[in-house]
């Protein structure tokens, strides 16, 4: 139940060459405060509940906890999240032993495209392929529960 992450920016399309998998996703959040998110997804026609914890002190590993729910319930619950509901197509691509999730963002966040790969320990090598840029693991604004409420579009 402990997620361990790492984020970074992307430096051109070249990823979508590579891609085995993609689905859009409409996320918002019950709570966002950094103690714990709680986190509504509809991804394809699935629906999920997601508990987050507060990030570890290298902004690497938190607890998680994801559970799937009924499309309809997720449907109604993003009806009560906080403003600014989260609008992405997530990309899959496997790279080596790791699968690399890329998220390209749409509204208010348009232009941002972020990777992230899980890992088994803090310290564990992985492939990193040459449309990988910039690593902002420990940059709280790239961290979904923040776009949502100061989107990329503020930045600029």
């Amino acid at each position: 139940m402990i997620e361990i992450e790492r984020k970074f920016l992307i430096t051109s399309d070249a990823f979508k060459k590579e891609v085995f998998s993609q689905s859009r996703i409409k996320q918002g959040y019950l709570s966002s405060v950094p103690e714990r998110t709680v986190r509504v997804r509809i991804k394809g026609d699935k629906g999920y509940l997601t508990i987050k914890g507060a990030s570890n002190e290298t902004g690497v590993s938190r607890f998680e906890w994801e559970k799937e729910i009924d499309l309809s319930e997720a449907e109604k619950l993003l009806l009560l999240c906080e403003k600014g509901v989260i609008d992405k197509t997530r990309f899959e691509v496997k790279m080596g032993r790791h699968t690399y999730e890329v998220d390209e963002f749409y509204g208010e966040n348009k232009g941002l495209v972020i990777a992230e790969i899980e890992l088994q320990s803090e310290g564990e090598a992985f492939d990193k392929p040459n449309w990988l840029g910039k690593e902002v693991t420990n940059d709280n604004r790239y961290y979904n529960s923040n776009l949502s409420k100061n989107p990329f579009i503020n930045w600029r």
